[in-house]
């Protein structure tokens, strides 16, 4: 098994990378890169819908990421405490008729003793906007580092 720094227990600043860093591989699009952080037996909550294992993990963000296009993500710690981290993100994506979202949700992560994440469960809601009302116009892939974060914009 490798190691994903930076691993548990998990101080302010490793906790703040180790969101940076879900919030990147997420603004990748990438189904088989984001499930790599995740162990092989990783149990997700998203919404109503529960996952077991990186083959679900990958399928579920394959439909995500066909249904969700422009999709960019914004995350920001929340908490932490040893081996878990709290985190809330908002995302802004829009549908195949053009109609756009802004999702807003929290996350409760637990890592094993490699920083992979074994646990996750995410509470989810979705607010139509139009697109004039957008708040993420950096070119798809990862934020830029000069771009506002979740409380800098107000969310």
């Amino acid at each position: 098994m490798v190691a994903r720094p930076p691993v548990p227990p998990f101080t302010r600043e490793t906790a703040a990378e180790k969101v940076r860093l879900a919030e990147d591989a997420w603004n990748t699009r990438d189904p088989e890169r984001v499930a790599l952080a995740y162990t092989v037996d990783s149990r997700w909550r998203n919404r109503g819908e529960f996952l077991d294992g990186r083959a679900e993990i990958v399928a579920f963000l394959t439909r995500k990421w066909t249904r969700e296009q422009d999709y960019r993500l914004i995350k920001e710690l929340w908490a932490f405490d040893g081996n878990r981290i709290a985190v809330r993100f908002a995302y802004e994506c829009h549908d195949d008729t053009g109609n756009w979202f802004r999702s807003y949700g929290n996350e409760n992560w637990e890592f094993d003793e490699e920083g992979l994440m074994r646990v996750r469960l995410a509470s989810i809601n979705d607010l139509p906007i139009s697109e004039t009302e957008r708040k993420y116009h950096w070119p798809l892939g990862r934020r830029p580092d000069d771009h506002p974060g979740l409380s800098d914009l107000g969310l």
